[in-house]
């Protein structure tokens, strides 16, 4: 049956000699594996549309296995992004953690519109590590996630200074420090950054300007809380801190 979707690829794999198969995360039916017969060849009229990252249209010969892709127009292809080694390393990382998430055929059109408004935020130049951590946060709904930031973990109270605990999965008030000796002391911006990032709506982002000091809070947080819960494996952040140590020291130095 040829059925038409929309889609954006967050993987490729070439398969014999000229043929690929392109993972797509679709707004019709999540996430789905197709074959691409000849596009690695140039002269292929699907070598563009199954580059990585392209947002498209794409015809698909559905099957109860692999489908085929017959044609496919590009919505969008993330032109920045494919030219800058960072922008390709926050982004290979983002479509990796999607892939890594999300189980085939599970239809989700909340993540494909995070996905694709986190990429197009990203080709339009925001703050890279924002939109990595605000992406991060908002996944952990998808993987079954649900660190306590609305209070306390131990004791629900809403008041008081918080701090974070890796082992009581959420913020714990002054009062019940005691419970972790390695709770993981935050400012409060901070603080309110990790609750934004995972209720609000990344739609309504505008721009935004975040302390280096703070960033460091929220990576760390954020990276402690995945490899404790998550079990997630992601082989594009290792890229990505890399890259990210590389950024920070060609950036010009603040005073």
């Amino acid at each position: 049956m040829l059925q038409k979707c929309e889609g954006i690829v967050i993987r490729t794999n070439n398969y014999g000699e000229s043929n690929k198969i392109i993972t797509l995360f679709t707004r019709e039916w999540g996430k789905v594996g197709v074959m691409a017969r000849g596009a690695k060849k140039p002269s292929s009229r699907l070598a563009s549309i199954t580059q990585l990252f392209t947002y498209g249209q794409f015809l698909v010969q559905r099957t109860s296995g692999l489908g085929t892709l017959q044609q496919g127009e590009t919505i969008k292809t993330y032109r920045s992004i494919r030219e800058d080694i960072f922008l390709t390393a926050y982004a290979s990382y983002v479509v990796e953690l999607t892939d890594k998430s999300t189980d085939d055929k599970k239809p989700n059109p909340f993540l494909f519109e995070l996905l694709s408004q986190t990429l197009h935020y990203m080709d339009e130049g925001y703050d890279l590590d924002i939109l990595l951590y605000i992406y991060e946060m908002k996944m952990l709904q998808v993987l079954g996630l649900s660190p306590k930031l609305d209070g306390c973990s131990v004791c629900g109270s809403t008041e008081g200074e918080f701090a974070f605990s890796i082992r009581e999965g959420g913020f714990l008030c002054h009062r019940c420090y005691q419970h972790d000796k390695f709770v993981m002391k935050l400012s409060q911006t901070t603080i309110k950054l990790l609750r934004l990032f995972y209720y609000f709506d990344l739609n309504r982002l505008g721009k935004i300007d975040v302390k280096q000091e703070t960033k460091d809070e929220l990576k760390k947080v954020i990276t402690a809380y995945y490899d404790e819960y998550s079990g997630l494996s992601i082989k594009s952040k290792r890229f990505l801190n890399q890259i990210d140590g590389l950024r920070e020291m060609m950036s010009p130095k603040k005073e």
